[in-house]
């Protein structure tokens, strides 16, 4: 909680994380409407799914470009317009007209959230290493944190407003106006230059960051998955109200913004590579409970579920900056960039299992890819990074 209690104690530090949060909770806001979409455009899942893959296209055709601009313009200015952008984005998809314009309105989306999130993650980075000071797992927190606030509160937001649009576009006012305030504590910072690493070994050097990348890519994947997906599973497989159908992801993250800001201390008592297997462990039983269609339990798992994966992702960045012979920035990027692509492409793979078969069969599926993940931590990570 040490971390925790920094950031609220010092705007230096509240100011990236409330960037984190920001995300999250257009996000979480944007996730209660897609039974709303759903339903306007008579889509089927595996329309939905290829919606959702405009936001992960975006993302992808975004990261060749996010190194050059925080290079040319600094890691904390980008940051700052970034998440300005995205705020105002996220208004769009709403007020499509059509399936395809809401394809075209989510690319842009994706896109604009590809610069947030490698950018606010390389600003902390940078932050931590000028400060030596430790509050990537917190700042991750936040990022839940805003999920909570975003799904939770609009769970009460929707039934008093109306229009969706209107809701969508009070919170994006919200983020702007708040991150305008806040952006004065770090839109100067600027990421140190690096100088072309011509030395051979330095491809041998990436090498534990394919490991690193392949675990973030699975675990941001179901984060995703679970996000876009949380609230559909409770309303067609559970058989919820539409009000009640958001409760799995206010579970899910109200869990992983918990263990997210415990998250420091555990690590400096088990070891990373240790909570990064328990972590996957806990999150492949959680979704036996889920796939159970049983009400209760079913939410039990999705907290459960956002407990195991909460402090994975902070660890797999604490362990990319730690890779010899890569810079941090260079390492965390990498790995930030094909988690975060993972985390928009979790939630069309699982539209499109759905359309095949059924959503409890995409929920088994995330169940093995979790699997995949622990092997690859416990067989391969712990070599890499030297935990036993």
């Amino acid at each position: 909680m040490d971390s925790l209690r920094l950031i609220l104690s010092n705007s230096n530090y509240f100011a990236p994380s409330w960037v984190f949060a920001s995300l999250n909770i257009m996000t979480g806001t944007w996730i209660l409407y897609l039974p709303h979409i759903k339903n306007k455009f008579e889509l089927n899942d595996a329309e939905i799914g290829i919606a959702l893959f405009s936001l992960a296209l975006g993302l992808l055709i975004s990261i060749p470009f996010i190194p050059f601009v925080n290079q040319k313009f600094g890691v904390g200015r980008t940051t700052k317009i970034a998440i300005l952008l995205f705020a105002i984005s996220f208004n769009f998809p709403l007020l499509a007209p059509s399936y395809h314009a809401l394809c075209s309105c989510l690319f842009l989306t994706g896109f604009l959230s590809g610069f947030t999130d490698v950018s606010m993650n390389a600003l902390v980075s940078v932050i931590e290493k000028n400060d030596n000071q430790n509050f990537m797992s917190a700042a991750h927190g936040f990022f839940s944190l805003g999920g909570f606030i975003g799904a939770g509160v609009g769970s009460i937001l929707i039934t008093m407003i109306a229009t969706p649009s209107l809701h969508m576009f009070l919170v994006s006012a919200f983020i702007i106006i708040t991150n305008l305030l806040l952006s004065k504590y770090y839109e100067d910072i600027n990421e140190i230059s690096i100088a072309k690493n011509t030395n051979n070994n330095f491809f041998k050097n990436i090498r534990p960051l394919i490991g690193l990348s392949l675990v973030g890519f699975i675990i941001m994947l179901n984060e995703g998955a679970v996000e876009h997906w949380s609230n559909l599973f409770l309303f067609d497989v559970v058989k919820v109200t539409e009000s009640q159908a958001g409760f799995g992801f206010i579970a899910f993250s109200f869990f992983m913004t918990l263990g997210r800001f415990l998250g420091d201390g555990f690590s400096k008592k088990i070891g990373t590579i240790k909570i990064i297997y328990y972590g996957c462990a806990i999150a492949f039983v959680a979704y036996f409970l889920i796939i159970t269609s049983h009400f209760i339990l079913s939410i039990i798992g999705f907290g459960l579920l956002g407990l195991g994966l909460s402090v994975i992702v902070p660890e797999l960045f604490r362990l990319a900056g730690q890779t010899k012979g890569v810079p941090a920035s260079v390492g965390i990027s990498i790995v930030s960039g094909i988690g975060f692509a993972g985390f928009l492409l979790g939630p069309v793979l699982l539209g499109f299992i759905s359309d095949m078969s059924n959503l409890v069969v995409s929920y088994q599926s995330l169940a093995v890819l979790v699997a995949v993940a622990f092997g690859v931590s416990f067989f391969h990570l712990r070599g890499s990074y030297g935990e036993s």
